[in-house]
Parts: C-alpha cells; sequence; structure tokens
C-alpha cells in the first residue's frame, strides 16, 4: 500500500508516522501534488491555527489539489476542520469539502478541550471493533457541530462531531495516534477501507 502522510508543516506528522510504524506501515512524508495523487491512501494531520495552516496549504497549492482527491482521505484534528467550509478561528475560509461550519465552543468548562474523552454513536467501518464510550485523546478549541455527515460524537458538555464521513473524506477531531489501543484500532481500520 502507498500510504502519503500530507507534510505542509502545520501537522503533527512524525506522532503520525510513528503511530504507523508501530503497526507496521510506512508512510511517506510529502506535500508534492503527484505524489499526493498517487497514494492509495491519504492522512491529513494537523495541529495549530486555522489560517497559517490555510497558509500553508495554499502556498504549496494543496488547497485546489485535495478536494479533487478519490482515494480513501483520513484528516486529523485540524485537518479534520480543514476540510469543513468556514471556521471561526480568524474568520478563516476552509477547503470546503464538507458543507459544515467549524465553531470556538462556549462553556463552562475549560477550553481547550484537552484529554480524553467518550466516543459515542459510532456508525462508520472507521470504527470496527471500537465499543461505545471507548475514550480517545482531545486538544482543541473549536468543533464541528453534529450533522448528517457525523459518524460519532462526543459531549463537551453539548454534543460535536467526533469523526466525520463524507464520500471517500473520513475525518476525526480527535488524535488516534495518541489515543492508545483505540486509536490505533481506528488507524487498521482506515488503512483496511
Amino acid at each position: 500500500m502507498d500510504l502519503v502522510i500530507v507534510d505542509y508543516k502545520a501537522g503533527n506528522v512524525q506522532s503520525v508516522q510513528f503511530a504507523l510504524e508501530r503497526l507496521g506501515v510506512q508512510a511517506t512524508l510529502s506535500s508534492d501534488a503527484e505524489t499526493i495523487k498517487a497514494a492509495d491512501k491519504v492522512i491529513f494531520p494537523g495541529v495549530g491555527q486555522a489560517a497559517s495552516a490555510m497558509g500553508q496549504l495554499k502556498s504549496r497549492n494543496l488547497d485546489k489539489l485535495l478536494p479533487t482527491l478519490e482515494q480513501p482521505f483520513f484528516g486529523v484534528c485540524l485537518g479534520m476542520q480543514l476540510l469543513c467550509r468556514h471556521s471561526e478561528e480568524g474568520d478563516t475560509d476552509l477547503l470546503n469539502i464538507i458543507p459544515l461550519p467549524v465553531k470556538h465552543f462556549e462553556t463552562d468548562l475549560k477550553v481547550p478541550h484537552m484529554g480524553w474523552n467518550q466516543l459515542e454513536g459510532l456508525q462508520s467501518p472507521l470504527f470496527n471493533g471500537i465499543n461505545e464510550k471507548e475514550y480517545v485523546y482531545y486538544v482543541h478549541s473549536y468543533y464541528v457541530p453534529v450533522s448528517e455527515f457525523t459518524i460519532a460524537q462526543t459531549s463537551y458538555p453539548e454534543p460535536f462531531s467526533a469523526a466525520l464521513q463524507y464520500k471517500n473524506f473520513y475525518a476525526a477531531q480527535f488524535h488516534p495516534e495518541k489515543s492508545g489501543p483505540a486509536g490505533s484500532q481506528i488507524l487498521k481500520n482506515f488503512l483496511a477501507l
């Protein structure tokens, strides 16, 4: 399998790469359009701020490429948010692959939402072998509301999209690479799609 991790200088590429290596899978880090297009599967991690991440994507013309991909694609954390239409973070237009907004948490709870929380409403082969109420690891201040594209949700305190799917685009707000055995299983499930 030819697996590419999109390396656009705004992602947690090393931790994702190490998690894949623990599964015995080698991935290529690349921002090259031809390499990404030729991949069997693509992982799109992200950490940091939406506007700067979009700037990095645009500087590499990846904002035009990524929406055209047809192979299984997995956005992680900020990588999930970037797939959406618009973020309240810096009033930023995103890739608009999934027609949803990204909103800031308005809660009395501590923001960012950081630590372990439970998955509920699992609705995808991405979660084969994962139990309802399984714990996964989060670090985020922005969220995607629950919608028809939601394939798992978490509450903080209100429900939000823990994971999304639109066509070949899968995405997780949590960090599977930091979520122990459950996260490893989710990565295996993506690789099996």
